[in-house]
């Protein structure tokens, strides 16, 4: 199957034009019988301590087939948008694939206010049995203007009940349990939505993800956004042991979107459970002119005591200007932050 990933288009200079990126990756699930499969089931198993019967839950089921594939690099993946069909090329190793695509404007068809509709196929190489697969997707793109509020928020235990500092409580989290918003941060995002932000969701968790943090999305009324989330493979490390990204990797995802967006100003909000401070507060200052604000929602992490986690945040706080640094107990107390202004 294919899998796209929400993405976004910016103005080409002159106006008269938008360069659309599109991502995504093909795959083929395990079949049920399959030994990898039977394998990662039994890791599952003995990571929780589960019987017969969870196994069998729908959310377990739907959680966990969605890191049971087998990626498929070489598949010649073809993209239908704004009128054109263009040849993506070979997925990679790893069965992704990336490309950036310019296109008229106004762009069409235009799915939402500011974002546009497209579907892709990938025609796999030929398996035992000789034929081809051709996998079919619907993706789409955001279109973000040159000027304006741009939110960069993170997901785990900013938006997402996740408890990224519990390794039991991340894991049930993620496979055994139906995923839960941060309550009233669904509401602040959509108040900041409707005074013309966009959203870029810059996040560690892995790329398998990708549909059910959508459907998520969408059910709990986050705004959806561009996705930006962690290559994770099984065979790497413990499954699910560890999600957070390294810190050069967000700093430069980050770092990207800013530079595709010069006349933008960015208020970055993430949770003080694992890096966000240190990665936003080092991005602020590299980038004064283009930040219009940290906000950091405060998350117990590690078991570490309260007065050192506050030590830590005035710690930054204090490198940057003041007011610049905030952090929040409650999402209402930062319900005025969205207009792209510095916090008082």
């Amino acid at each position: 199957m294919i899998v796209l990933f929400p993405t976004y288009a910016r103005r080409i200079a002159g106006g008269t034009r938008w360069r659309a990126t599109v991502a995504g990756m093909v795959v083929q699930p395990l079949p049920a019988t399959s030994r990898r499969r039977v394998l990662a089931m039994a890791v599952f198993r003995r990571l929780f301590d589960l019987d017969e019967e969870q196994l069998r839950q729908e959310v377990f089921r739907r959680r966990s087939d969605a890191f049971l594939f087998r990626r498929i690099p070489g598949a010649a993946v073809a993209v239908s948008i704004g009128g054109r069909v263009i040849e993506a090329g070979p997925t990679d190793r790893v069965g992704h694939f990336h490309l950036e695509i310019d296109l008229e404007d106004p762009p069409s068809p235009l799915v939402a206010p500011r974002t546009i509709a497209y579907d892709a196929w990938a025609t796999e190489p030929a398996g035992d049995d000789g034929g081809e697969t051709v996998s079919r997707g619907a993706g789409r793109v955001h279109l973000v203007d040159d000027e304006g509020l741009s939110v960069i928020s993170d997901i785990d235990d900013t938006v997402k009940v996740t408890a990224v500092g519990n390794r039991r409580e991340l894991l049930a989290n993620t496979l055994l349990r139906e995923f839960r918003a941060v309550p009233g941060m669904p509401e602040i995002y959509r108040g900041w939505e409707t005074d013309g932000a966009v959203f870029h969701y810059v996040s560690a968790s892995p790329w398998q993800l990708a549909s059910c943090l959508d459907g998520f999305f969408s059910e709990c009324g986050l705004p959806s956004g561009s996705m930006h989330l962690k290559l994770f493979r099984l065979k790497d490390s413990t499954p699910l042991a560890r999600f957070p990204s390294r810190k050069k990797s967000k700093r430069r995802v980050i770092e990207q979107i800013m530079a595709d967006f010069p006349r933008r100003r960015f208020l970055l909000v993430g949770d003080s459970g694992e890096r966000d401070p240190d990665v936003y507060t080092a991005v602020a200052r590299r980038q004064p002119s283009q930040v219009a604000g940290v906000v950091i929602r405060r998350v117990d992490g590690h078991g570490r005591p309260a007065w050192k986690l506050d030590r830590r945040l005035d710690r930054l706080a204090r490198r940057l200007p003041r007011g610049l640094f905030q952090v929040f107990d409650e999402p209402d107390s930062i319900r005025d932050l969205g207009t792209g202004r510095a916090p008082a």
